[in-house]
């Protein structure tokens, strides 16, 4: 939290631009970021930058939305041995590829692991992109494929409960067979969105949450120092609803998204597995005719600009260009952290020691 309330402060560091126009002598301190990817400033480029890249990747074809849900009674199970959160996105690819497998076809796969919902609860699922066909089994052909929920239900159902039915086994989280028996006889929702022409829909939908914080700021309403509001679109209502809780709660709430250290909150299956894509996605896009671009390079004031259409080195007094003049390097991380009463009470801090 401390590197989030820090970021943007000049005690982590700033370069320093000045107008190249003698005339003017306007001076600009840019100031550098947290790169946290729980931080709401610097989720913003981590997006952009993640979404170019994936544009110069994928193939350019027709892909089917996945979203793997599981009842609310597993999710506690997943917060006592977070270990099992590695297994869920394996199991939803593996149904994937299972069900493709059968036709002889290797699809291109990537998921998402999502842990909460827009009112910040607990919620483990799954977002799950697959191509709409793939490669046939010697790799000349490009084959065209659909996923039945009817197929894909069960059996990702039967799965989930196999690992929790293990993990009771082991004595690594605490849950009754009765329990696991009555969701392994539910209906559980599997949900197909529309199939796209491209995956960029998708790509820009899960940049949102995968490299930015579970809560925009412009969501929060209010806090006093003891309780914080923030407003949210209720799903099944369709009406924005508020939340209020508690400073600690509400913390409490915020941090249980933060993801292990090493854990990869994106994960590439099939064609897109690191070990084959470079053998394979050749292949696609050849098959495809498509010729991949490599992702542009968009620096800080690139990505300003295409965010708030303004060039930030570009002097706001003559528009001349701006300049860099120097670096002035950050303080060091136990100096930061023993400045938290200061960033938490947001007073200023002008300058690093």
């Amino acid at each position: 939290m401390v590197n989030i309330l820090s970021c943007g402060q000049r005690i982590r560091g700033f370069k320093t631009y000045c107008c190249s126009n003698s005339d003017c002598g306007h001076t600009k301190h840019v100031t550098f970021g947290c790169k946290s990817r729980f931080c709401p400033t610097c989720g913003k480029p981590a997006t952009d930058k993640w979404i170019l890249k994936q544009k110069s990747i994928l193939p350019d074809t027709s892909w089917q939305h996945i979203t793997f849900t599981m009842p609310q009674m597993f999710w506690d199970s997943f917060q006592q041995d977070r270990d099992l959160l590695k297994e869920v996105a394996k199991i939803a690819a593996k149904i994937i590829q299972e069900l493709a497998g059968k036709k002889n076809i290797k699809v291109a796969i990537f998921t998402a692991m999502h842990t909460f919902g827009r009112d910040l609860k607990w919620n483990v699922h799954i977002h799950l992109s697959v191509t709409m066909g793939g490669l046939s089994e010697d790799n000349s052909q490009w084959k065209n494929i659909r996923f039945s929920k009817k197929a894909v239900m069960p059996m990702w159902r039967t799965r989930i409960v196999a690992l929790i039915r293990k993990a009771k086994k082991e004595n690594k989280i605490s849950i009754t067979n009765a329990c696991i028996e009555v969701q392994y006889h539910k209906y559980w929702n599997v949900h197909f969105a529309k199939p796209t022409s491209n995956a960029w829909r998708t790509i820009s939908y899960l940049g949102r949450y995968i490299k930015r914080p579970p809560i925009a700021q412009s969501r929060f309403e209010h806090y006093d120092g003891k309780k914080v509001t923030f407003n949210y679109l209720n799903h099944k209502t369709k009406k924005h609803q508020r939340k209020t809780f508690s400073a600690d709660d509400f913390i409490h709430r915020f941090t249980q998204h933060i993801p292990d250290k090493g854990f990869r909150m994106i994960r590439y299956y099939g064609i897109l597995a690191n070990r084959v894509r470079g053998t394979l996605l050749p292949i696609v896009y050849d098959l495809l005719n498509q010729t991949p671009q490599p992702a542009p390079f968009i620096g800080w004031a690139g990505l300003y600009k295409n965010a708030f259409g303004t060039d930030p080195l570009e002097c706001i007094l003559c528009k001349s260009p701006m300049r860099f003049v120097s670096m002035t390097f950050a303080n060091k991380a136990h100096e930061i952290k023993n400045l938290h009463k200061e960033l938490a009470t947001r007073q200023i801090i002008r300058k690093a020691a």
